[in-house]
């Protein structure tokens, strides 16, 4: 698919036909989130994967206990056969930066001196990847938010303290579903959101 077409057909996927997803598609489509830009090539970010209904479900009786489910507007999302969770890794960009050709930014020596946290930004260009890959590979693709249930799942995986978690991303054949409601927003068009010269 021309990369045009990957991104004029990426959508929120909400609903998912359970079959599991082949392991060289899935493959692909994380090597794809590893080419992913990131500050001074750090590469601080790590994948926890969880494939088929053992992983998963385990995902969803904590993210989602079986008596809130009945209320859930999108039960077809439990049915995704794949679930990825990006993680940032805020202490590899303090030791990257903290090597002799980064050493005169002082960005190594602590989170603080950061003004955008660049760890988050590049799990998140990993994250559009995935999504994007995902779409080249003909499968579907949402990216949500854990919210307050983030300490649980990292427990429950045994995730290391020190990684922070952007979300999750459901991957999976799509199942028929109706649009989100958010569509209805449409896209702003260019004229209102580039701002040529300045403002």
């Amino acid at each position: 698919m021309e990369l045009y077409e990957v991104i004029r057909r990426r959508r929120m996927v909400r609903a998912f036909d359970p079959r599991p997803v082949p392991g060289a598609v899935l493959e692909r489509i994380l090597l794809a989130g590893l080419r992913a830009p990131s500050a001074g090539n750090t590469q601080g970010w790590e994948l926890l994967l969880l494939e088929g209904p053992e992983q998963t479900d385990r995902y969803w009786d904590v993210c989602l206990p079986p008596p809130r489910r009945e209320a859930f507007p999108w039960p077809g999302l439990l049915h995704a056969p794949v679930l990825v969770i990006p993680l940032a890794d805020p202490a590899a960009y303090l030791r990257r930066y903290a090597e002799p050709d980064k050493a005169r930014s002082r960005l190594g020596e602590s989170a603080d001196r950061w003004p955008v946290p660049y760890w988050l930004v590049d799990t998140s260009f990993l994250a559009m990847s995935i999504l994007l890959a995902a779409v080249d590979e003909g499968l579907g693709g949402l990216f949500f938010g854990l919210f307050e249930r983030e300490g649980a799942v990292m427990r429950e995986f045994g995730v290391p303290a020190d990684l922070r978690p952007i979300g999750t991303i459901a991957l999976g054949f799509p199942a028929p579903h109706g649009p989100s409601r958010s569509l209805q927003r449409g896209r702003r068009p260019l004229g209102e959101v580039v701002h040529r010269g300045g403002w």
